[in-house]
């Protein structure tokens, strides 16, 4: 089993910067990959960005250039640095683990963009 705490959400005006933190606990050598979905009011879960055991990282394209996820494997955890945020951000934004025999997924956290 793995557990994610993840911290860091909050208000924020646009243009404004916002870092997230996932803290994994538990199995943790089974996790292949780590990163991050998010969730707006009505709509789908979406990718926004991960990152694998190795370093290497990748992101969805309306992220690009403003989203840093990074990762301390001495602390066992992820990052997500926020930078120009806009209220299309707005949406809980959960971490979640890959490991060959499931997902494990964060409590989720909210990051409202005011306009």
């Amino acid at each position: 089993q793995v557990q994610l705490v993840e911290s860091g959400g909050g208000l924020v005006q646009a243009g404004g910067s916002l870092r997230l933190s996932c803290a994994a606990s538990g199995s943790i050598f089974s996790i292949d990959n780590m990163g991050w979905y998010r969730q707006a009011p009505g709509k789908q879960r979406e990718l926004v960005a991960g990152i694998n055991r190795y370093g290497s990282t990748a992101y969805v394209d309306f992220v690009k250039g403003r989203f840093t996820i990074s990762r301390d494997n001495a602390k066992n955890t992820v990052y997500l640095q926020l930078n120009s945020l806009q209220p299309e951000d707005t949406a809980v934004y959960y971490c979640y683990a890959n490991a060959p025999s499931r997902t494990y997924w964060g409590q989720g956290t909210q990051i409202t963009v005011s306009s």
